[in-house]
């Protein structure tokens, strides 16, 4: 997945801070919601070597505080793959109905996008 190479697949998750207002937290449960459900027992075989590790893993989070996501401990999430994560403006941040004080008043929801693609994939010829 280089270039302009489409990934193989693209999955969707939403994740929710309810207390606490934590970006990374949000972004964390979204990443892993987009991935609890896939499996790709046949992507080793278009992987060098079968190796999963050399899988390319593109993430993208939109929170409303980008620059509070500790995109490597997003990435964290992930067992395989060079893992890349964009923090994105986006997301939603609404009261959840507690008086815990600033800070703590607000659910945060974040939403992620992961593309996965094999090194140097290259799309096939349009005919």
């Amino acid at each position: 997945m280089t270039g302009d190479a489409p990934p193989l697949f693209l999955e969707m998750g939403l994740g929710v801070d309810l207390v606490g207002e934590d970006m990374t937290k949000a972004a964390c449960r979204a990443a892993r919601e987009a991935i609890g459900r896939t499996s790709l027992p046949g992507l080793s075989r278009l992987l060098p070597n079968g190796d999963r590790s050399t899988m390319i893993v593109n993430v993208t989070v939109a929170v409303p505080r980008p620059d509070e996501v500790n995109t490597a401990t997003v990435a964290g999430e992930f067992p395989y793959g060079t893992v890349t994560v964009t923090a994105n403006e986006g997301g939603m941040r609404l009261p959840n109905g507690t008086d815990y004080g600033p800070g703590h008043d607000h659910l945060i929801i974040a939403v992620a996008v992961v593309a996965v693609g094999v090194p140097d994939a290259t799309p096939p010829a349009s005919h």
